[in-house]
């Protein structure tokens, strides 16, 4: 039964020789690594290609479960996709083997608390944000046209996809600049 190691951070400057360090001592004949969010597993190259590659019999080995995933549900659907292609998930530092009830049951309760922790820093990001605003110190980030130049276009006749055209930016940002503008007057 061969296995299959994947490790994931999160950021370009974090390191990821520990996890495959603990992956190959856990007998992983090979090891897909990448630096990358985990709050989804959309844009996860190496993940789809170990799922992709996997096969009956086979073992896909994590450290901890949150290097799989952040959410109860990609966690879910990651070991649908295991199981239906006959393959089985280990993580090396907590007692889940996707093979045994205990490991199943054990696997969805971490997933739980992932996604959890997940929402609470997302929470606290959100309020994080809220306090500078009201203190006027976080502004968003710079529009990228002038509302002024979209309403003097406007006054001359332009219709918002022509503006768009020639400002060479989307409608949706022409439309914004004209409500703004509109709620300043």
């Amino acid at each position: 039964m061969p296995a299959y190691g994947y490790a994931r951070v999160s950021t370009a400057d974090q390191d990821l020789s520990l996890q495959q360090d603990a992956l190959t001592v856990a007998g992983c004949v090979t090891i897909r690594a990448e630096k990358v969010s985990g709050t989804s597993t959309k844009g996860r190259d190496e993940l789809r290609t170990i799922l992709d590659f996997i096969q009956d019999g086979d073992e896909l080995v994590v450290t901890r479960i949150d290097r799989l995933a952040r959410s109860i549900g990609d966690l879910q659907d990651v070991v649908r996709e295991l199981k239906a292609k006959g393959a089985s998930l280990r993580a090396t530092e907590q007692p889940i083997d996707t093979s045994t009830a205990a490991g199943k049951a054990f696997l969805d309760m971490l997933g739980v608390f992932a996604e959890f922790e997940t929402n609470l820093r997302r929470e606290r990001q959100m309020e994080g944000i809220a306090k500078a605003k009201a203190n006027g110190v976080y502004r968003g980030r710079k529009p990228s046209v002038d509302r002024k130049d979209v309403r003097r276009m406007q006054d001359e006749g332009l219709k918002p996809t022509e503006i768009a055209k020639q400002l060479k930016v989307s409608r949706s940002t022409v439309w914004r600049a004209l409500r703004n503008a509109a709620s300043a007057r």
